[in-house]
């Protein structure tokens, strides 16, 4: 019979390959929304993920942890950091898809595995084991190559990598659950974003306001599509070690790399399939690890 901590285990691994394929795709509705700007269209992710989430609490009557979390400063202060870098690494991501820079914002997230690994080993003492070290040796090998190659410091990459990383570092480490974390975040954010909107809306710069129904629409969206992968993500960094997690994020990347050069035709040089190769092996060589690790459930 499998044990309780297996099953967190292989939970967390399924909430987190939800949450990366989700983060994957999510160029291809960034792409349908880009007649709204960057920095309106993060207002409207956190009005209108906050929303969603406290409707979803509201259907579940689960209130007594946020009189609690109120009252706690070092509550405050953990959920304000994580919602500003958080906000950071959405606002990045939503600028580079806007600008036609897919394939820059999936480096910032083959990055950010090492990143991961790196904050796990240093704040959590968390040891690597020797196919994760082979992993993170390949994909070291690969990002490199691929820094060459740019011939510039990758500043989007850079910040989109290490934003989340921390983010992730900040999760694993909350005192609230997912659900109850992610409406202290958006809670935290909702002044701004409300002012930000207002500020837009009263010098005529909604694109929201004087777009088309099928743009509301679809900008009313950022909340489902917003709060679900975070929600998978959440849950997932709370079950298995922030290494683990990390290295399984290379799903997410390899997506977005696919999407910007087949579907918006961005350039992709070969010379970069040497560095993104090294990359999946080393992808490849940690998820075999981490199922391999899991072990099956037994018989009585």
């Amino acid at each position: 019979m499998e044990t309780p901590p297996n099953r967190q285990r292989r939970a967390g691994i399924l909430y987190s390959l939800a949450a990366y394929t989700c983060w994957g795709l999510f160029p291809l509705y960034l792409n349908l929304v880009r007649k709204v700007t960057p920095l309106e269209f993060l207002s409207h992710r956190m009005i209108w993920s906050v929303l969603l989430v406290f409707a979803i609490l509201g259907v579940r009557g689960k209130w007594d942890w946020l009189r609690d979390a109120l009252r706690s400063w070092r509550i405050i202060r953990s959920f304000a950091a994580s919602a500003a870098i958080l906000s950071l690494n959405w606002f990045v991501f939503v600028w580079a898809i806007d600008a036609g820079r897919v394939v820059d914002a999936s480096l910032g997230y083959f990055i950010n595995p090492l990143v991961s690994v790196a904050l796990g080993a240093i704040f959590l003492k968390e040891r690597l084991q020797r196919p994760q070290v082979i992993a993170v040796l390949l994909a070291s090998l690969g990002v490199l190559w691929l820094v060459a190659e740019v011939g510039q410091v990758p500043w989007i990459g850079l910040v989109l990598a290490g934003s989340f990383a921390v983010y992730g570092l900040l999760r694993k480490t909350a005192a609230l659950g997912a659900l109850e974390g992610l409406a202290l975040e958006t809670m935290l954010l909702s002044p701004i974003a409300l002012g930000t909107f207002g500020w837009l809306v009263a010098h005529g710069q909604s694109r929201f306001l004087d777009g088309s129904v099928s743009t509301r629409a679809l900008v009313l969206m950022a909340g489902p599509m917003t709060t679900i992968p975070l929600l998978l993500f959440a849950a997932g960094a709370r079950r298995i070690p922030l290494s683990m997690l990390g290295l399984l994020q290379y799903i997410g990347p390899t997506l977005q790399l696919l999407l910007g050069v087949t579907v918006l035709h961005e350039p992709f040089k070969g010379e970069k399939l040497v560095g993104y190769a090294l990359i999946w092996l080393g992808f490849g060589v940690a998820s075999a690890d981490a199922f391999k690790a899991t072990p099956r459930s037994s018989p009585g």
